[in-house]
């Protein structure tokens, strides 16, 4: 008999959230991750020696303010904080021209000039149900809550998810900031998932902002981990897990891993029917991660943009879509779709000694061994001139590299899995309960489950809570820290 209840194989942000779950509702749990560190995509590293820590995945989290899973959690209770700058993502468009998602509506909408009025039109319903629209897109997709943000998230998906609805805008400006947080979808556009993931996070940008934890995502990592311990968890790091057998015959096994990695887990032991659904599972184009670290703030041209927590870099809307399909079918295109984070503009105490870190990855396609470091460094000169003079190291990391990284990221598709309309509903398999495999007791808890990507901790949480239900009969436990009033989800 095992000593543990469960096992978590996996320490990203979904694993973690899985982890919280089910030590919280009294079972002992086992977390295994593979790498030096717990984290996933959370993790940072002090890349360069000189202090100054580097996201190495994600660095920007609006999801995670807004989860279901870390609201109830508490982030701030627990000594997170979460950091959020004025202006929660930029546009540049050339020379003196950018869009600006201030966090303040009114700001944004009169820097839109003549689309304001619309910018307001489209955010305001959605703004007004903004919990509910957050319920809503980050659910399992069968059982979905916030049904009452559901009639202005479907009119305004169905007009923005074509080039009809960017017709709307007369300037540049508004079609880009939406086409911008539309490109997170790393896929064709314009698209369903894409203005459905576009509006979210564009309502977000004026809701509780695009914010930074302050120290970056190790925060978040040691908050969970803390809570884990707490509860009685056992965190083991540096053991890879490479088959289910292996576990001890541990009743319950959560899996925070992409879905392809199953039949390597369970050798011979799926039915055929499954092992064909999950060979139907697609994944996305690759993210050329590049790291710099500078002696001062990127210059940009633009007034505004050095205010921004994010700042995304592709040009106008018809570019974008252009870019991001050509992306997705393996084509290199002309520019490709680049973010930027300073992460000292919202936090300053990541400069240490002067220096500072920049954050940034390009859309590439699947599988791209390219070097990202001259197309990023390029496409932030096209808009800052002189920031190469301000590099004093860099890295980079190609989309071959970040699968060899961290496996879950099969290609280099950081999403772990393409995010398109029948993926978007039917991940990873068309299932009723999408956590649950075949085999008795395992289940997926991965961003190839519902929601899907994002630092939310909503996947592992959702199949944490099916798991406790159907294996064990209990519902899900309170999630605040202890002390602080707090119900289950």
């Amino acid at each position: 008999m095992s000593e543990f209840d469960a096992a978590v194989v996996g320490s990203g942000p979904n694993g973690l959230a899985a982890a919280v779950t089910l030590a919280r509702a009294g079972l002992r749990v086992v977390v295994y991750e593979a790498a030096g560190r717990l984290g996933g995509g959370l993790r940072g590293e002090d890349l360069f020696g000189t202090g100054v820590v580097h996201d190495i995945c994600s660095a920007v989290h609006p999801m995670a303010v807004a989860s279901p899973f870390f609201r109830a959690f508490g982030l701030a209770e627990r000594g997170v904080r979460m950091l959020r700058p004025e202006v929660s993502y930029a546009h540049p468009l050339g020379g003196d021209r950018a869009a600006l998602a201030w966090h303040d509506l009114d700001a944004t909408c009169a820097g839109l000039g003549p689309d304001g009025p619309r910018w307001r039109a489209l955010m305001e319903p959605l703004l007004s149900r903004g919990q509910d629209m957050v319920e809503l897109l980050l659910s399992d997709m069968r059982l979905p809550g916030g049904l009452r943000a559901a009639p202005a998230t479907a009119v305004r998906t169905l007009l923005m998810g074509s080039r009809a609805g960017y017709s709307l805008f007369r300037g540049e400006e508004a079609p880009a900031l939406l086409a911008g947080a539309a490109a997170h979808v790393v896929g064709p556009l314009p698209s369903l998932p894409g203005a459905a993931v576009g509006l979210l996070l564009a309502q977000l940008a004026h809701g509780p902002g695009w914010p930074l934890p302050r120290g970056g995502g190790p925060s978040i990592v040691a908050a969970l981990a803390d809570d884990i311990r707490a509860h009685g968890g056992t965190l083991v790091t540096g053991e890879e897990v490479t088959d289910l057998r292996l576990l001890g015959g541990v009743p319950l096994v959560l899996l925070d891993t992409a879905p392809t990695a199953l039949p390597r887990l369970a050798p011979g032991r799926l039915p055929a029917g499954y092992l064909r659904a999950l060979r139907r599972y697609r994944y996305g184009p690759a993210a050329g991660k590049a790291d710099f670290l500078v002696s001062e703030p990127i210059p940009w041209a633009a007034p505004g943009v050095g205010r921004a927590g994010t700042v995304h870099l592709g040009g106008t809307a018809a570019r974008i879509f252009r870019q991001e399909t050509a992306n997705a079918r393996g084509e290199r295109g002309e520019e490709p779709f680049v973010l930027v984070v300073d992460p000292a503009v919202a936090d300053p105490a990541r400069a240490v000694g002067g220096l500072r870190p920049v954050w940034a990855y390009a859309h590439l396609p699947a599988g791209s061994a390219q070097d990202p470091l001259p197309v990023v460094r390029a496409a932030i000169e096209r808009y800052a001139p002189g920031f190469g003079d301000t590099v004093v190291a860099e890295r980079g990391m190609s989309g071959a590299d970040y699968a060899r990284y961290n496996p879950n990221y099969v290609g280099g598709d950081i999403g772990t899995g393409m995010i398109s309309l029948r993926q978007s509903l039917l991940r990873p398999v068309p299932r009723w309960n999408p956590y649950r495999t075949p085999l008795p007791g395992v289940y997926l808890c991965s961003a190839a489950t519902p929601p899907g990507p994002g630092v939310h901790g909503m996947s592992g949480f959702l199949a944490a809570r099916s798991a406790l239900r159907r294996e064990f009969g209990l519902a899900a436990p309170p999630l605040a820290p202890t002390g602080a009033r707090g119900a289950a989800l």
